[in-house]
Parts: C-alpha cells; structure tokens; sequence
C-alpha cells in the first residue's frame, strides 16, 4: 500500500508532540513492507524553531535514531498535487495543516477517488477553538481520525464529516523500551513537557514544584516555552532545568530517575475527559513509575492504581511520591502492570493494525454508496 502523510513535521519534536505518534506510525508501516511518503512545510515553526535555537546538528540526531524515517519539505505555493499523490492508496492529513493545504489536497481527491482521504485530529481545538477547525475544509474528506472519543463525537454532532473514528496515540515500542541505567540514579524524579501558554502553570506549581521542595527530592525539569519567571522559580526550589530534550532521549533520562509524573493541561481536563496524550503511553513503556496529577480515565485505556497512581491534589502527590520514594516493591508492581498494559494494548503496531481495520471497512462502506 502507498501512503501518503501531510503533517507538521516528521523530523522537529520542538514544542510539537504531535511528531512522536507519527514516527512510530511510519516505522510500523515500513517495518511491514508499505510505500510511506511524509510531507512537511519547508518553513514550519517547530522545524525552524528547533533549526535556529539548536543547529543542524540536531537534525542529524534525529536521522542517527531513525535511520529508515525521511521526510520531504514542500512549499504550497509550489506543491506539484498531481506527482505527489500519484499512486497513493491512502492519504492522511494532519489538523496541524494550512488550512489552503487541507483543501488542496481535499480538491484533489473530489477528481481522484481512487485513495482513501483521512484528516487527522490530535489536538483540543474542536472543544476550546472550534471556529479555528470550523476554518477547515472537510467536504471531500472520507472520514476523521480522532485521538479521543468526545473529539470523534464532536465532528459527528456537529455533521462536519459522515464518517469519524477514535484512533488513540500510542507508544513508539521500538525507541520507548526500558533501558538499564549507565552508573547510579541522577535524581529522583523527572518532568518532561512544555510550560506552554499557561495552561497548567498553577498545576505544575501544586503538583510539582511545591511536592518536591516538600519532599527534598532531586529533580529535573525538561522542555521549552519556560518563561524566565519559571526558570527564576525552578532554580530557587532546587530543581534543576536541563532545556529542550529530543524525544529519542527521553527513554535514556527516564532511565535514570525513579519517578516521573504526568501534569495534564488544563484543556485536556475541562473540554477532553478521558483524552490522554502521549507522554503517559511513553513512561508506561520505558518502565518508570507514574503519577498523574488528577485526570479521569473515561475510556478504559489503563487501569489507574495499577499502571500508575492518581493524585488529586498536591497533598495527594506528596503522599503517592514519598510512597514511591521508600517503597521500591510498589514501584516495581507499577512499572510491570504498566509495561503489560502497554505491550497488550497501546503500541503503534496496535494503532496500524487499528488503522487498517478502519481503512478496510471504510472501503466497504464506499463501494456500498456506490
């Protein structure tokens, strides 16, 4: 099967999750003999972000951890349509597009029914901006991927799109495996992921910050978008901030703490109950215990309790942390039920065998309308 994929960017992680999902997609599909094809804006701002603060070197980083990933830069104002999805068996379309590219592309497939045309919806946009998807031309599209059941619900309620289905992030099992530490622990706990635009300030204060200052525990904090105030306040607590961390290095770093802990923003808890992103999928997979700050697991994808531990609020972390701290057994029961989780369920192996199923079924549903 050819594949064809439009999306921000295969190459940056820079502020841009969305690229770790998307990777382990790609490998499982060429892993199993595919034709995959990714496109990406030659002048994304993850991309050229990552470029101008760190270097090309970085780029290289990312080619020594994917040797078989690659990418293709585009300008759309010169994108050849016609070449590019000549051949193609199905063609995904990321949300974080232009919206003029998703309706080229959409266009195209109105003359060109021969491939299946999928958008792709990993983001809280539909429930906290959606005039900014409503902005999306869809008309064309045969159906919606969408991370999470109440953003399937909202393209279906609101009659965007005939078709949705819910198509979870996963974790790449291939790179995020647990890894044997190299010389002793270098902290107790870790955090990686982006201050951001204030989406969880106060709770990265309750259920981090303030717990581990409590505690006395040794601790780094990684990601970008810190503004000095946090970086002032981080450095006063003791915690150290060790900056942008590629992605493919995350299982390295968690392999040397005892602890991470997952802070959910704001958005996801309000307007997406029971939408995880992918960071969970990743520390379950490499082995570290987890503790999620408060977040309600509607949709059954994790057992919490037993693949990781629920603080509700910063007394409630303080307790799980200092319990996890002294009591390697419970650590050890976490990280075993978690992996198991994660190996029968949560892969991308997982998700393309899902994905596949979606794509054969919506075959059958077109050659019925036809």
């Amino acid at each position: 099967m050819r594949v064809v994929m439009f999306y921000h960017s295969l190459v940056s992680d820079w502020n841009h999750g969305n690229a770790h999902f998307l990777r382990g997609v790609v490998g499982e599909l060429l892993h199993r003999g595919h034709d995959v094809r990714v496109l990406e804006p030659r002048d994304g701002w993850s991309r050229s972000n990552l470029m101008v603060q760190y270097g090309r070197s970085v780029i290289n980083g990312f080619y020594r951890a994917y040797p078989g990933l690659h990418s293709d830069l585009y300008a759309l104002d010169t994108l050849d349509i016609d070449d590019v999805l000549r051949g193609a068996d199905l063609v995904i379309v990321h949300e974080w597009n232009e919206p003029a590219l998703i309706a080229k592309v959409g266009s195209h497939h109105r003359q060109h029914a021969s491939y299946l045309l999928l958008f792709h919806d990993t983001h809280h946009r539909s429930a906290t901006d959606p005039a900014a998807v409503d902005r999306f031309d869809l008309r064309a599209y045969d159906g919606v991927l969408a991370f999470g059941d109440c953003v399937r619900d909202w393209y279906l309620d609101r009659g965007r799109i005939p078709r949705a289905w819910t198509w979870h992030e996963a974790a790449d099992d291939r790179v995020f495996y647990p890894r044997r530490p190299t010389g002793s622990p270098q902290g107790d706990v870790v955090w990686i992921g982006n201050w951001g635009d204030e989406e969880r300030s106060a709770e990265l204060t309750e259920f981090l910050i303030h717990p581990i200052k409590e505690l006395g525990l040794k601790a780094t904090f990684y990601g970008v978008r810190y503004p000095a105030s946090a970086i002032d306040q981080l450095k006063r607590d003791g915690i150290r901030y060790g900056g942008w961390l590629p992605n493919y290095d995350v299982p390295a770093v968690f392999a040397q703490h005892r602890i991470t802990v997952h802070v959910p923003r704001r958005p996801y808890l309000e307007a997406l109950p029971g939408v995880p992103t992918i960071r969970p999928f990743e520390a379950l997979a490499c082995g570290i215990p987890l503790i999620s700050a408060r977040w309600s697991d509607t949709t059954g994808l994790f057992s919490p309790d037993q693949d990781f531990l629920v603080a509700n609020d910063g007394a409630e972390m303080i307790e799980h942390l200092r319990t996890l701290i002294t009591n390697p057994t419970r650590r050890s029961e976490l990280v075993t039920h978690g992996l198991t989780t994660i190996r029968q369920r949560h892969t991308c192996a997982h998700r393309v065998d899902e994905l596949f199923g979606i794509c054969t079924d919506l075959r059958g549903q077109l050659l019925g309308c036809a």
